[in-house]
């Protein structure tokens, strides 16, 4: 897809109003069903397809084996576009099995959830990531050439080039960072009628990833890259114009940052030695070289684009201490350790992203059920969260669950599960808590504010998913 392609449909997105969330969901599903009937036409002109999925002569099934369970669909595409936090725990339910086969994009795929599931599919000798997420994802999200493909020794010596980054000092001066844009931004609060924070909070993040990760971003900039950062992950999910708007924001901040870096390598510019932009520009492959300019860009991009999404937990943050206001207790230690469960139980109550994909590594067996070389897994990462096994009333917002307890690696997993150092968890996951901390403090201690009436309703069909109303407070002033 040329630029020019791109250009013209994020000039489709402002003649609809200047926003791609003012295009139609029918439009949305009109594309998706366009989408998937090339894709079905592509598929029946070739021959020897298997439309039920049984299994090929040339693979026999032990004859003791249970089969799988599988989705009646033809394809489950548009069923995950319409809920696309709910499918898979939904038709686990249905069929009562923690698993289930289905076909999405026409692809052959192993739909898991709950704590089991998680660890199964975190087991880096049973899968790997390469290969394993859909085009149109990689394409917006996460790119190419990044972290979250790779596999094996380059994946742990590229995770540990992140995992150098996440000191508990270098977290402690973004929270700091992200504060100081609040209390900053909280000034003109005061003066509007109302503040929207899901427009008010991608900015702030914006502005202190950049100055974090050692950018200097000049104020001109500051609207731009938030639209480019933030469609990144609000539309990546998307189809239609939105998508191909997300497509355009990935093509530009990765051409953005990669003539950052080539200027860093030249000593046109400097960023300070612990900061993103220096750690990853002069980073090291496992064969001596530092990654090509495009790539590091894209690693750079997974740590910008990260720390402006949490401005998706902000919101859900902001949504529960209001619809359930904790009473915070007055001594320091036992406040810490209430600001701590409220902020965990945020993440595992409120819907982040759905589930996570991988490739069977080679052929194994997990509860007497065959996993073939090659075939496609999807984690249900919400249905976990949420998963009656492992939580007492897990539709309940209960943040005294979290109270001086930690949770378990692979049944809580808003972020991912495993290990942080070796495995594929995100690395970015105790950003996200430290900053949700300090926001906490922030919006019950330093600022007081109403909340008029809104739809506060979560949207479940986005992705992510956020308040309807975008979450508008009023009257805001200093506490």
């Amino acid at each position: 897809m040329s630029e020019e392609t791109l250009e013209a449909s994020a000039q489709f997105i402002r003649r609809s109003g200047g926003s791609p969330d003012r295009t139609s969901l029918e439009g949305e599903v009109c594309a998706a069903v366009a989408g998937f009937l090339t894709a079905l036409e592509a598929l029946v002109s070739q021959s020897g397809v298997n439309w039920r999925g049984n299994r090929p002569p040339h693979s026999p099934r032990k004859a003791h084996m249970p089969r799988i369970p599988r989705d009646r669909s033809l394809d489950s595409t548009l069923a995950v576009l319409l809920d696309p936090y709910g499918f898979i725990s939904n038709r686990c339910r249905k069929y009562r099995t923690d698993l289930f086969e289905t076909r999405l994009m026409l692809r052959r795929t192993i739909c898991m959830t709950g704590p089991s599931a998680s660890e199964v599919f975190y087991d880096q000798r049973n899968f790997v990531r390469r290969g394993a997420m859909p085009e149109r994802i990689r394409r917006t999200l996460i790119g190419r050439g990044g972290v979250q493909g790779l596999d094996d020794a380059e994946h742990q010596h590229r995770k540990q080039m992140f995992m150098s980054l996440m000191t508990p000092e270098r977290i402690g001066e973004l929270a700091e960072t992200v504060l100081h844009w609040m209390r900053a931004y909280s000034r003109n609060w005061a003066a509007m009628d109302r503040v929207k924070l899901g427009d008010e909070l991608p900015e702030i993040l914006t502005r202190a990833a950049c100055a974090w990760s050692g950018i200097a971003l000049e104020e001109r900039e500051v609207e731009t890259r938030t639209r480019q950062l933030t469609a990144m992950f609000s539309y990546a999910g998307s189809v239609g114009p939105k998508h191909w708007w997300s497509r355009l924001a990935r093509k530009r901040t990765e051409r953005w940052i990669g003539d950052l870096v080539v200027r860093v390598r030249a000593g046109e510019l400097t960023a300070p030695e612990s900061s993103a932009m220096h750690v990853i520009s002069f980073h090291n492959d496992l064969q001596g070289r530092h990654l090509s300019p495009t790539v590091a860009a894209v690693e750079i991009l997974n740590i910008l684009r990260p720390i402006v999404a949490v401005s998706v937990y902000l919101q859900f943050l902001a949504h529960a201490l209001h619809m359930h206001p904790p009473g915070i207790p007055s001594d320091t230690s036992a406040g810490a350790r209430h600001r701590e469960a409220f902020v965990q139980e945020v993440r595992r109550y409120y819907p982040f992203f759905p589930a996570v994909a991988a490739v069977v590594r080679e052929s194994f067996e997990w509860k007497g059920y065959r996993f073939a070389k090659g075939r496609r897994v999807m984690l249900d990462l919400y249905g976990t969260n949420r998963d009656r096994r492992t939580w007492d009333a897990p539709g309940e917002f209960r943040p005294e669950r979290f109270d001086g307890i930690q949770p378990r690696p692979f049944a809580f997993v808003p972020q991912g599960g495993g290990d942080h150092d070796l495995g594929h968890r995100c690395a970015g996951e105790w950003i996200c808590i430290e900053l949700m901390k300090a926001a906490m403090g922030f919006l019950t201690e330093e600022i007081a504010y109403d909340v008029p009436e809104q739809d506060l309703r979560i949207e479940m069909r986005r992705l992510p998913a956020v308040p309807r109303s975008g979450f508008v407070i009023q009257n805001v002033s200093r506490a």
